[in-house]
């Protein structure tokens, strides 16, 4: 029997479904690589979300979740992989360009409503407990990615530098994955997910594509471990400063770790101050 109840219920429900559709789609497409069906479960979302009608404010989730299904097709559609030649990067970047850009420009030029939005000169400077969680990256990055890199063998899965190009190119690969990161998870997914949805639900959806996208670059083994918390931690840390330049400090802090444990993994004798 279809009461007033239920049917009130329907436009709460079904954005959820929606969206948690849209994050299964990237589970599908990164985690496991199977492009075609997430592309059919990332149609199934667009449809759910169309016959939702309106969610909150009056805000189209639709329109919403179309936008990051374009940005999640841009990126899927090259090799994601931790290649540093000359020749995927731009590949890759291109498309990491394009996958925030084209979402953006969308939403600013044609649906004109501008919710995506990349606040780095916010004017509130950082507090002391801010401050202070800076430095706590870096040493958990320090105890932690050398275990998790060395003894599993994931460093394997990015390419030996040794020569000033290739650590170089490692470097910008590393720092430009983990801005574009941000920009995209957190900047377009999350923003995107959270006007239709409570935060806490939004966190959890992004950190699924967050997380998912890492392990097809190469986080495999126990990443998802510390990779879906990190990526939990920087939407509530995004809502609560609702600062980029903040968590991009985080992100790159962290990443310079990584860069460094890699240099030491593939070259034993290069910064020989981890513990694993």
């Amino acid at each position: 029997m279809i009461t007033t109840a239920s049917l009130d219920a329907r436009p709460r429900i079904l954005p959820v479904v929606a969206a948690a559709l849209v994050s299964a789609s990237g589970f599908l497409i990164f985690a496991l690589e199977q492009r075609l069906p997430g592309y059919l479960v990332l149609a199934a979302a667009l449809t759910t979300a169309y016959f939702s009608g309106k969610a909150q404010h009056g805000k189209s989730l639709f329109r919403d979740l179309l936008l990051l299904a374009i940005g999640l097709v841009i990126i899927s559609a090259v090799p994601i992989t931790t290649d540093i030649s000359f020749s995927h990067m731009a590949i890759m970047g291109t498309a990491m360009i394009l996958a925030v850009a084209v979402p953006y420009l969308l939403s600013r030029f044609v649906f004109k409503d501008h919710a995506i939005r990349f606040p780095v000169l916010t004017g509130q400077k950082w507090n002391r407990t801010e401050r202070w969680y800076l430095l706590a990256v870096v040493v958990i990055g320090y105890v932690l990615l050398p275990v998790y890199m060395i003894p599993t063998g994931v460093y394997e899965n990015w390419p030996a530098a040794s020569d000033p190009g290739t650590i170089a190119r490692l470097f910008l690969g590393t720092n430009v994955l983990g801005i574009w990161d941000e920009l995209f998870f957190i900047c377009t997914a999350f923003t995107l997910l959270r006007r239709h949805l409570p935060d806490w639900q939004a966190n959890v959806l992004q950190a699924v594509l967050f997380t998912s996208f890492l392990w097809e670059l190469g986080f495999h083994s126990w990443g998802p471990v510390l990779i879906y918390p990190f990526a939990l931690i920087q939407a509530w840390i995004f809502s609560k400063t609702k600062s980029l330049s903040y968590i991009v400090s985080v992100h790159l802090l962290f990443d310079f770790v990584l860069f460094l444990v890699l240099l030491h993994a593939h070259n034993r004798e290069w910064f020989a101050i981890f513990l694993y």
